[in-house]
């Protein structure tokens, strides 16, 4: 039986996390390094458009049958299906939460007034001004190591960088965090710290492969947080948070939206009790209070508000 072709794009991080990843798919993988528009631009997410530009030449070459199954960070994945292309699992999360990575030790409410802080996401962004409007938030791209470099590197121009803490985690590199940011004060992106493990529809034997990795609770509370973006019409770079949670018998979502200048913000929460957690109560969980979140924010205003 041949190897089972798993493609990633070629970043450090996808490497890391995808190869962690393949290990638990059945039989021997083969990682095949995919070029992603979002790899090689270097302009602003919103310039080039957010939604596919890490994700479509993966699912062009799976397609294509140059690869059986493709790995992504969740959070970076569109919402819309894809036609011939099915989510065969989601990976257990990481830890979702957002971390400050600045000079000198500094905790965020350590910074200076005036402090620079570089981001290359409009919600990290938009949050980043709505708690401290004094910060210069500065729009940055790059891998990890390059945007760590621009906070603690000795050419550094920047006072601190807000990185996933997920993704610093799977690269061994928490030694560079100053302080985890709480949820209370920023939410993360939707289904941020999860992978997404795609396959072509009706491809029986890679979705047995990869069928281990699959943790349900993970996927119900990806989808919830995912359902938000697709009911408020959004993409995956929008100014909006969504965390979900299963605990104590109950699927817990909260979503926010953002004024692109933090200026205002807009908050509905949720919640749903469970019987069980098979995965179809699941599903219809995540189904029920995305859809309640969606409509209260949008009677509040939320689409208008993302635009600000």
């Amino acid at each position: 039986m041949s190897a089972l072709r798993v493609g990633t794009r070629g970043s450090a991080l996808a490497l890391a996390q995808t190869t962690a990843l393949a290990a638990r798919f059945a039989g021997e993988v083969e990682i095949v390094e995919i070029t992603t528009q979002g790899d090689v631009d270097r302009a602003p997410l919103a310039q080039i458009g957010g939604t596919g530009v890490f994700t479509s030449a993966l699912r062009e070459a799976l397609l294509a049958d140059e690869v059986d199954v493709i790995v992504h960070s969740m959070k970076d994945l569109p919402t819309a299906p894809h036609p011939g292309i099915v989510l065969a699992a989601v990976a257990k999360r990481e830890d979702a939460r957002d971390a400050l990575c600045a000079r000198d030790g500094l905790g965020f409410d350590d910074l200076p007034e005036g402090a620079k802080v570089g981001t290359g996401s409009p919600r990290r962004a938009a949050q980043l001004r709505r708690v401290r409007p004094d910060l210069d938030v500065v729009d940055i791209r790059g891998n990890v190591e390059t945007r760590l470099a621009r906070a603690q590197g000795p050419d550094a121009d920047l006072d601190a960088v807000v990185l996933a803490l997920a993704g610093l985690t799977r690269l061994g590199r928490t030694d560079a965090v100053t302080e985890v940011l709480s949820l209370g004060r920023f939410p993360t992106a939707p289904a941020q710290g999860a992978l997404a493990v795609e396959t072509r529809d009706g491809d029986a034997a890679s979705i047995r492969a990869v069928a281990k990795a699959d943790h349900a609770v993970t996927r119900a509370c990806a989808d919830a947080e995912r359902l938000v973006l697709a009911g408020l019409e959004a993409g995956c770079s929008a100014p909006i948070a969504a965390s979900a949670q299963v605990d104590d018998g109950m699927l817990f979502l909260t979503a926010t939206v953002y004024a692109l200048d933090g200026s205002k913000h807009l908050t509905a929460s949720h919640a749903y009790t469970l019987d069980g957690q098979s995965g179809p109560e699941l599903s219809e969980a995540a189904m029920d209070v995305a859809g309640r979140a969606v409509r209260e924010l949008v009677d509040a205003g939320a689409m208008e508000l993302d635009a600000a």
